[in-house]
Order: C-alpha cells, then structure tokens, then sequence
C-alpha cells in the first residue's frame, strides 16, 4: 500500500498498511480505534508542529486491503513493532485510542528492544477486569452508541439514515473488520492485563468520566496494571475525550510528553 508523506522523509518501503507521516522530532506512532484514522487526526494535527507524527490505517478499515493470515490484535501489534524496527525509529511514543490502545498496550509489552518509550492510553479495551464488563459495542444500534460512548450523546449523534450512502458502507464495513480483530474473545485478550506490570515505560491513562462502553474504573484497573503509569479523567467526555474535549485531553497529553522527553544525546 501507498503512504501519505509531506514531511521530506524516505517513502517507506511497501508498508503493509496506509501511514499518513507529518512533521518532525520525536516519532509518535498514533493508533485509532475502530471508528477508523478519522477520529486520531486531530491529535497528530496538535502533536505535528513539534514531533513526527505517523497515523497508519490498520489493514482492513476504510476500504484497505487486510492479509488474510491478519486476524488478531496480537498480529496488529506485531505488524506494527517490525514497521518501526524495519525503519530503525527510535524512543517512539504511542498513543492509542479504544482498539488502538489495545493494539498500544499489546506493542509496549511485547517490545523487548526498547524501541517505544512512552505509552499514552486513550479510553483503550483489551483487557479483563472483573466487575467491570466491556459494553457489548457491537450489539447497540447508532443512538445506543451515542448514549454509551458520548458525554453530549445529542451533539454527536447522527441518524444513519442521513448519511451519504458511501458513509454507511464503510462505516458498517469497518464494523465487520473490527468483528475479526476484537470480537473473539470479546474486545480483550486474558492474559494481556497480567503482562502489563512488566513494561517500564512511563504511562499515560486517560478516561472520559462519562465513557460507558468502558468505564473510567475500568480504566483505573488497567492504569495500575503497569509498573510507572498515571491516570487521568477527563470531566464531561466520554469514549473519545480528544474529540469531546480536545483542550484538556491536549493539555494532558503536552505534559506528559514534555514531561517525559529523553535529552537529545539520549537519542
């Protein structure tokens, strides 16, 4: 597949995956979740004036190609070390969002080459926490998704019957496509929750306080899953605080990335 470059770098070679690639300095590697690269890019707009930011299309979402052997979360993320080994990238911070910040969780525990060194989690799924179930996502209808996963459910629902007919497709599409990554087990893995203690990377959890397709308690059991991670809740937001409330969600973000830059003879 093709990548989208407008920074100068060396196109990457045959990637396996879309990769929109802007600005320069630190590499972040932004992960979306299952409503597609849509709903990240207004993080890597924010992060691009001071780092380079890399957002690919995971296999399969908005019309991409997935390899038949791609079927697990597990794969993604392997998928996605060998990308940034392949292009020797180093002290990379990842940032993912819902199925992204499984895909995240799932790269920081298997990265035995310390390529990743900072870990931001947005409202993420993958793991199990008792008492604590993940909403049956793929059984609500549109208004149900919007009463779930929205703080301002009014304000963010549309009514699928107003959409441009390609909208429908893809997103019902990407639904399927998220059906083969997440949906067996349902949108955790067992085993991930008890791997997390070993990644010693610093970490950022944040939660939307009203998000019910994972609650912030939710949240809070996978934060304490790591060895060095904080957890943030972000007052009137729900599954997607950067688009609810992009201000505080950036505000967290910036200090943790500031406060956890490496010096550059580190580099």
């Amino acid at each position: 597949m093709t990548s989208t470059n407008t920074t100068g770098h060396p196109a990457f070679p045959d990637p396996q995956f879309l990769v929109a690639d802007a600005g320069s300095g630190r590499p972040v590697l932004i992960l979306h979740g299952g409503g597609g690269p849509m709903t990240v890019t207004s993080i890597a707009a924010h992060l691009a004036s001071a780092a380079r930011t890399l957002t690919p299309t995971h296999p399969g979402w908005n019309g991409t190609t997935r390899p038949d052997e791609l079927t697990s979360i597990d794969g993604l993320a392997r998928l996605y070390l060998s990308f940034l080994n392949d292009q020797q990238l180093h002290d990379v911070l990842i940032i993912g969002s819902s199925i992204g910040g499984w895909i995240a969780a799932e790269m920081a525990a298997r990265d035995t080459a310390g390529v990743i060194t900072g870990l931001i989690l947005i409202d993420a799924v993958g793991v199990e926490v008792p008492g604590e179930p993940i909403r049956d996502f793929f059984g609500l209808d549109a208004r149900g998704v919007a009463e779930y996963a929205w703080h301002d459910s009014e304000r963010f629902y549309t009514d699928p019957a107003t959409m441009p007919v390609e909208q429908r497709a893809r997103q019902k599409a990407n639904m399927t496509t998220m059906r083969v990554f997440a949906g067996d087990p349902y949108m955790h893995d067992p085993t991930l929750l008890a791997r997390l203690h070993g990644v010693q990377v610093p970490t950022l959890v944040l939660w939307g306080e009203s998000d019910r397709i994972v609650t912030p308690a939710y949240g809070a059991a996978y934060a304490t899953a790591f060895a060095h991670a904080r957890f943030e809740v972000i007052e009137q937001a729900g599954h997607l605080p950067h688009l609810e409330k992009p201000a505080a969600t950036f505000a967290l973000i910036d200090e943790f990335v500031q406060a956890h830059a490496q010096p550059v003879s580190e580099h």
